[in-house]
């Protein structure tokens, strides 16, 4: 079924089990996959640095999250990104000698994060952010969404895109990869731009203001998805290029159907309910007629959208990992080196 998620409680680590077509050890496969347990493992002595209350004040609305899962997935996650992040600082380093240019600035970590709307990518990316922040050589770690990199609505509309917000051709691409491109050259103060999700719009005149971290975290739905190549061989860079590590979320597209809606529903009793939400109207909605219009947003808008444009893109990921029906990440599967 499409959108189902690569599951390995019954594959040793290591098998060469396909995170795509599920196919078994007899395939070759890019990634090692881990069941839940063994990659808890992993986590060796690495100490848990956030609180209850941390994860409380992290974690989105509908989408739970426990100090076992932090510890039992983000934990040797953090551990992992550590040690690539490290290796990565003394290869730049080297790299610069070999250049003769030393006292160039340095060059961001970054990580990709992708997948579907109401998979949890906003509470992982948090999550990520807090733990990786706690590493003595990453101690600034910043994070950005792709919404603020959003067409406006007002040019939405005259696109007549305003009903595809969230897919490829609604995002300002050449403005992302400016952005990306000043921070991997190592510039002191790169702006991006503020999505509010209250008014459903870009904030005219508002900036995020990146000053060289040592990780930046981008999330977004497509931020994996490779652009049409030209047949002429131009240079056409994709956002993932500039990634040093990405990492997709998945789920079962029935979990992630019946998530989004839960959401929405949560929604519709509380930031729905602000007069200045762009959403206002659906505050007053009956349950029944708010279950209508929570599936049809989500089979008009964000299932195309996972089908066609954000689950292509899963296995472009250095790391996979697939929640089950609870929201309970299941699997782990890493890219091999």
């Amino acid at each position: 079924m499409s959108g189902a998620p690569i599951h390995a409680a019954d594959v040793a680590a290591g098998d060469a089990h396909d995170p795509v077509t599920g196919e078994g050890p007899d395939r070759l496969s890019p990634y090692r996959v881990f069941a839940r347990d063994e990659w808890a493992q992993l986590r060796a002595d690495t100490p848990l640095t956030i609180t209850i209350d941390d994860i409380a004040r992290l974690q989105s609305i509908n989408d739970p999250i426990s100090i076992e899962e932090v510890v039992a997935i983000y934990l040797p996650l953090s551990r992992l990104l550590s040690l690539y992040v490290a290796a990565t600082q003394g290869l730049f380093k080297a790299t610069q000698r070999f250049l003769l240019a030393e006292h160039d600035a340095k060059a961001p970590y970054i990580i990709g994060l992708a997948g579907s709307v109401a998979v949890g990518k906003s509470t992982t990316a948090r999550v990520l952010k807090a733990l990786l922040a706690r590493w003595p050589n990453t101690p600034k770690v910043d994070l950005i969404t792709t919404d603020g990199f959003l067409h406006s609505n007002a040019v939405l509309q005259r696109m007549g895109a305003m009903e595809r917000k969230g897919f490829p051709e609604s995002y300002d691409s050449a403005a992302l990869l400016r952005f990306l491109a000043d921070i991997k050259a190592g510039r002191r103060r790169v702006a991006a731009p503020v999505y509010s999700h209250l008014v459903y719009d870009v904030v005219p005149g508002q900036q995020q203001v990146i000053e060289s971290p040592d990780i930046l975290i981008v999330e977004g739905l497509n931020v994996l998805q490779p652009a049409r190549l030209p047949r002429d061989g131009t240079a056409i860079p994709f956002v993932s290029d500039y990634f040093d590590f990405s990492i997709y979320l998945d789920g079962h597209e029935d979990d992630l159907h019946r998530w989004y809606v839960n959401r929405f529903l949560r929604l519709r009793q509380t930031a729905f309910r602000d007069p200045l939400s762009y959403f206002r109207k659906y505050a007053e909605l009956g349950e029944a007629e708010a279950l209508d219009v929570a599936d049809r947003l989500w089979t008009g808008i964000n299932l195309p959208n996972l089908r066609d444009n954000i689950l292509p893109t899963r296995q472009r990921a250095s790391l996979i990992l697939a929640k089950g029906a609870s929201h309970r990440i299941e699997s782990v599967a890493l890219r091999r080196l």
